[in-house]
């Protein structure tokens, strides 16, 4: 099966740019916004041999996974290019949902698998990680922002000995290609993307993005650098930062972190 885009996307004139193997797609999509390109375009491959996640750790993507990465772009600011991870969490969300609901119906099987957005790039099924988001921002040209946000999900193996034990949809009983994942994803990402509206939309992704917040309430240890914040997750603010709200009651707002919630925030580990 080969990789298509969705007819929302299509409609709405994003473009596809398909690797039977590549290094990065990430690294690709800014390449060719170095040389030029200026149209929304998606990198996709079931194969990637040297991608990578946050504080530059590997994503290698084995055969059958899917490596997915967008180029936006943009005339905004990098702050508010930095909001726009939380609608590819919301997309992504949306894309796992339908696909595991269709692969239900097709099997007969329960259609209630839960997904939960875990700040401020993964996504989880229960307490497992199933995909994370790396979103990268460059300036090209005048005024204009090259905005790539790499996807990875785990459509048929996951990795071990991660931080986040992490899982597969094949693990979870949802037996799907990449390609028809990738479908339902640039599709979800036409319509998030127009919510969220250069930023201007954002309040309304925030919303959204907190009703599929992992451990919101819950005690959380924020590790940055050398340092651990601790406290209750109470939701995000404007900007997308986190805000904890520490044992003496004060909000303090988080922008960079490994998160670690529940009784693992007092372990220090996932």
């Amino acid at each position: 099966m080969a990789f298509t885009l969705g007819p929302r996307a299509l409609s709405a004139g994003y473009r596809l740019a398909a690797f039977d193997q590549i290094g990065s797609t990430n690294a690709e999509a800014m390449a060719r916004a170095r040389q030029g390109e200026r149209a929304p375009t998606w990198f996709v491959t079931t194969e990637q041999t040297a991608g990578r996640g946050r504080r530059h750790r590997p994503w290698i993507a084995p055969r059958g996974n899917l490596a997915s990465s967008i180029l936006e772009v943009l005339d905004v600011s990098p702050a508010v290019a930095a909001t726009l991870g939380f609608a590819a969490g919301l997309a992504l969300e949306a894309a796992l949902r339908r696909v595991s609901i269709e692969a239900s119906l097709r099997s007969a099987g329960s259609d209630d698998m839960k997904f939960a957005l875990k700040w401020p790039n993964d996504v989880l099924a229960g307490r497992q990680k199933l995909a994370g988001i790396l979103l990268e921002a460059e300036a090209v040209g005048d005024n204009a922002l090259a905005v790539v946000v790499g996807i990875g999900t785990n459509v048929v193996a996951a990795p071990e000995g991660t931080p986040t034990p992490a899982t597969s949809l094949r693990s979870l009983g949802v037996n799907i290609g990449a390609e028809e994942l990738f479908a339902e994803l640039s599709d979800a990402w036409a319509e998030y993307r127009g919510i969220w509206d250069m930023g201007r939309g954002f309040g309304e992704i925030r919303k959204l993005w907190l009703e599929r917040a992992a451990g919101l309430g819950q005690p959380v240890a924020i590790h940055t650098g050398g340092t651990t914040v601790e406290g209750t997750f109470d939701g995000i603010d404007e900007t997308g930062c986190m805000i904890v709200r520490t044992s003496g009651g004060k909000p303090v707002p988080i922008s960079a972190g490994d998160v670690y919630f529940g009784s693992a925030a007092s372990a220090g580990t996932t």
